[in-house]
């Protein structure tokens, strides 16, 4: 007990008297440094005392795939931001490969009392993958919002960033620089996202299964899927994220190839460090820093006990021409 006073005393920057007074709910305490002291209990891993435990934690769960791609960490500095801005402190929750699941974190935001959670990338964009912890949140009631397209009827508020209208970017700044034979590398093919952009792709003059490839979205797929396609002479790539664009680039220079001259290759994110690549890639921007103010409007409003329609509000993306891409035949 000494022990957990001094830890949360320190995390706050008050006294152990003050922490212990919050604690027995006695009075000559502040508000904000009671929510204060609330708050460091949750985030350090301690319980509340029973008669503390009505009281939501001003804390929201803050769900990610992954750190790695650079779109994650940005999407969490924003929402992050805003949420601080509101009076709440994220808890970062990051899945691992053979760890901790994403239902494993949602069990264990349900035991935190968290007043809310922000999904991004999550397992609501796969078709075939279990969604049961989701059900589960909707069941309790917990203010949740997911950040880019879901499988239909969860029940929850989105946030994304319009997925046709990015297809149609990439693929007819292509068109107008020549290319043809225009290859598409996508995510899983359960993922929706990757589905919305697939269906806009075959709608398209020249769009081809053929020139299609779905992989997993890391480096190494991108490499590996480009490698195919570049089998089937494609002048131009539209890949589904930045990361995998830059396997693309790498399989082309494996190749013999260069890029733009023979090869172009667009992403989508526009993340961290892409004006930096060999060439600086063109991708397509998502809105991150408007989609994460909304999400936490939409997640602040469910708290306050308003009521949000389990509607998609879709952000236009935006093309960010760069020298990943050239005419086509430049490569004679």
């Amino acid at each position: 007990m000494t022990r957990r006073l001094a830890h949360v005393a320190k995390k706050v920057g008050v006294s152990e008297a003050t922490v212990s007074r919050v604690l027995n709910g006695k009075p000559g305490v502040s508000e904000a440094t009671r929510e204060a002291v609330l708050t460091a209990l949750d985030v350090l891993g301690y319980e509340r005392p029973t008669q503390l435990r009505g009281d939501r934690a001003r804390l929201v769960g803050l769900v990610l795939p992954e750190l790695q791609n650079p779109i994650f960490p940005a999407f969490a500095e924003v929402v992050g931001g805003a949420l601080a801005q509101q009076g709440f402190t994220s808890v970062l929750c990051t899945r691992t490969v053979g760890g901790v699941s994403e239902a494993d974190y949602v069990d264990l935001l349900l035991q935190q009392q968290v007043s809310g959670v922000v999904f991004a990338g999550g397992l609501y964009a796969q078709a075939d993958a279990s969604h049961e912890h989701y059900r589960l949140i909707h069941e309790r009631g917990l203010p949740t919002v997911l950040v880019n397209a879901a499988v239909e009827h969860l029940g929850f508020p989105q946030v994304s960033s319009d997925d046709v209208v990015a297809a149609e970017m990439a693929l007819g700044h292509l068109r107008a620089l020549g290319h043809e034979r225009v290859g598409l590398v996508l995510g899983p093919r359960d993922h929706v996202p990757s589905r919305r952009k697939l269906e806009i792709f075959m709608a398209s003059a020249g769009g081809d299964s053929d020139l299609v490839e779905h992989t997993m979205f890391s480096l190494e797929g991108g490499h590996a899927a480009a490698t195919r396609l570049l089998r089937r002479g494609v002048t131009g790539i539209v890949c589904a994220s930045d990361v995998l664009a830059l396997g693309v680039i790498r399989a082309a220079r494996r190749a013999g190839l260069s890029v733009p001259r023979d090869v172009s290759v667009i992403g989508y994110d526009d993340s961290a460090m892409m004006n930096c690549t060999d060439p600086p890639l063109t991708t397509v921007r998502q809105p991150i820093d408007a989609m994460g103010r909304a999400a936490v409007e939409l997640l602040v409003a469910q708290i306050d006990k308003a009521v949000v329609p389990a509607d998609e509000l879709l952000f236009e993306p935006e093309l960010v021409v760069r020298a990943s891409t050239a005419r086509a035949g430049t490569g004679g």
